[in-house]
């Protein structure tokens, strides 16, 4: 189950990120307030993860899920890069994160 919470965690790391994009300096009161629910439901998600998963491993995955998805989101919402190097950088990214679940124990 900790996995589970740990990519969850993640993926609202992605929505909090994103999300910081809309706040305008969070002058937008409503996406601020959702933006700080993810932010605490991330960070919830996290902790119940480290309980089990070992902290170095932890936070490489939430911070690794959470910088591809908004590389990626960052390209889909806002027109950034689609260079075909970047994409291979996310992807290493992407790999690491597979090859931390797969070889932790």
């Amino acid at each position: 189950m900790a996995w589970v919470f740990l990519v969850i965690a993640g993926v609202f790391e992605c929505f909090w990120a994103v999300g910081l994009k809309y706040t305008d300096g969070f002058a937008r009161p409503v996406i601020s307030l959702v933006t700080l629910i993810f932010m605490v439901a991330s960070f919830w998600l996290l902790s119940a993860a480290m309980k089990t998963i070992p902290v170095g491993t932890a936070y490489a995955v939430w911070t690794g899920i959470g910088a591809a998805g908004v590389a990626l989101a960052g390209i889909l919402l806002f027109q950034e890069s689609r260079d075909i190097t970047r994409i291979l950088c996310i992807l290493l990214i992407v790999t690491g994160v597979i090859g931390l679940r797969v070889f932790s124990r």
